[in-house]
């Protein structure tokens, strides 16, 4: 089980050299210049939403509260640094003492975000600040970019169960994150032992077509299944004649089968007629899943098919066509000293076209109406209104360095739920179009 979900840190190496290296030259600069130690504000937001998407999932945080706490630097990471002459000797001196001790607010975990949204913030000195821009974006980048694949899977299947299986379609480690994702926007299991053992999410698993190739018969595999995993085991029926294959798994595993898998060709038209085969043999009560290269349009236009549930690898893992979220971590307030009493000001990027941003530390707010759904994201950098003081999204992450905001995984599921519910209808619309609220400053 996750220790985590327990309320512990998990032990993880190192994640000081999940960076670019122009945020330690920096940092360099900033010590030689003085400037390291002023008081800096950076907020992680989104200009826009992937082309068509409705809303965004915030899905990472609590593997960026494990980076921020494991980010330090020890000998072998910086013999590394000063024999590559990256840094010079005083800033291998300064980091060597390194740990966060500044302060994170964030849009909590499963929550959903929209442009502009300041899903992330965090505050410290300059230097200590700018040294966790690209774990923070790595992470939030990928893992609400799968969360929102999911949660549009999630909502085209319903209530029928969703398997992750893209463990193999991805790199090994960032599986393991896919994995965690996908369950915060609304998977049920995995298939990758790596996620189910670290997150303690519910894994599954039987056979594939090997199994099957392996054997001299189908028959014969398809015993060798039952008898070890049980007659409530799912068979892959798909490696040679569906029809056939149904015929003999339900005379190896008799009517209380407990699944036959579909993994190729025309879903919609199959599984209606091995419905309808399993009901003749008298296994009512068989589930039937399917996979092969499903995404959410895929899934939508089974809906009215006799499908149980669905196994998603590639698509998911990929973001569905959007494997970014394109986060950014920008500067937005700084003191004009080291002081510690010296105050911030607002900082923001004005260069020509799209990149640009407003400066000064923001709070956000959903407003609600007279039904009580969501109809505006709401950002601010003055007082907050007194009618939405009660509809605030950020929360305290991390407090003087100490992460204050762990929780199971189960909890940032729940919330994304209950987050996506609040929406409008068309949020879950799976047609392209704008972001279901307009983002409002004021």
């Amino acid at each position: 089980m996750n220790t985590a979900d327990l309320g512990l840190p998990v032990a993880v190496p190192s994640t000081a050299l999940f960076t670019d290296q122009y945020e330690l030259t920096m940092l360099q600069a900033a010590l030689r210049s003085g400037t390291a130690d002023r008081r800096s504000v950076f907020e992680v937001f989104t200009r826009r939403l992937p082309e068509g998407r409705r809303y965004g999932v915030v899905a990472g945080t609590g593997r960026v509260l494990d980076a921020v706490e494991n980010f330090h630097f020890d000998e072998t990471i910086l013999g590394f640094l000063r024999e590559r002459a990256i840094l010079d000797g005083p800033t291998l001196d300064w980091l060597a003492d390194f740990r966060f001790r500044g302060d994170i607010w964030g849009y909590p975990e499963g929550e959903v975000y929209f442009p502009g949204s300041p899903i992330m913030r965090v505050e410290g000195t300059f230097a200590e600040a700018i040294l966790l821009e690209t774990v923070i974006l790595s992470i939030l980048n990928h893992d609400s970019a799968v969360a929102a694949a999911a949660s549009r899977m999630s909502v085209a299947a319903g209530a029928r169960p969703l398997m992750e299986m893209g463990a193999r379609r991805t790199h090994e480690l960032a599986a393991v994150a896919a994995s965690r994702a996908a369950y915060v926007g609304g998977f049920h299991t995995t298939s990758d032992l790596a996620a189910g053992f670290r997150y303690n999410i519910p894994t599954v698993g039987t056979s594939a077509h090997a199994f099957t190739l392996l054997h001299d018969t189908e028959r014969d595999a398809f015993t060798a299944q039952v008898q070890t995993l049980g007659s409530g085991t799912t068979l892959l029926v798909d490696t040679f004649d569906v029809t056939e294959a149904v015929r003999t798994a339900v005379e190896v595993a008799g009517p209380n089968l407990g699944a036959v898998r579909i993994d190729s060709g025309d879903l919609l038209l199959i599984a209606h007629r091995v419905r309808q085969q399993l009901d003749e043999l008298g296994a009512t009560k068989t589930k039937i899943v399917v996979t092969s290269d499903l995404d959410e349009y895929a899934i939508a236009s089974l809906a009215a098919a006799p499908v149980d549930a669905y196994g998603v690898g590639t698509q998911l893992v990929t973001g569905s066509g959007h494997p970014t979220c394109s986060m950014v971590y920008k500067l937005v307030a700084r003191a004009d000293s080291d002081a510690p009493d010296a105050p911030l000001r607002p900082v923001a990027k004005k260069s020509m076209g799209a990149k640009t941003s407003v400066g000064g530390r923001k709070w956000a707010a959903r407003r609600l109406d007279e039904y009580g759904v969501a109809e505006a994201e709401i950002v601010g950098t003055g007082p907050v209104p007194p009618e939405l003081t009660d509809h605030q999204l950020q929360v305290p992450l991390v407090s003087d360095g100490t992460v204050v905001a762990r929780e199971p995984l189960d909890a940032a599921r729940d919330r994304h739920f209950a987050a996506r519910s609040g929406l409008p209808l068309s949020a879950t619309q799976l047609s392209r179009g704008e972001p279901v609220l307009p983002t409002e400053y004021v």
